[in-house]
């Protein structure tokens, strides 16, 4: 049970920092890079929602994503080891 809750953190940590590379690049409907972001932002979106709602962003910094990042960093290092 531990290596599945340590391997669904490493997946999502790549999530997130998937969706952020790809956030810095202009991406056009329609092709193939705009169905995989599309599909990131539905993954990552129901829990980076809430969080905005919480912590405001800090010019065009989005905060709530880096304190996502940051804990799911620690959750791996607890979880994994």
């Amino acid at each position: 049970m531990n290596g599945l809750l340590c391997a669904i953190v490493v997946v999502y940590i790549v999530v997130l920092a998937a969706r952020a590379i790809l956030s810095w690049f202009p991406v056009r409907p329609g092709t193939p890079v705009a169905t995989i972001y599309s599909l990131l932002l539905d993954l990552t979106e129901p829990v980076l929602a809430p969080m905005r709602r919480i912590i405001p962003p800090a010019g065009m910094i989005d905060l709530s994503f880096l304190v996502l990042f940051f804990l799911l960093a620690f959750l791996q290092r607890v979880v994994c080891g």
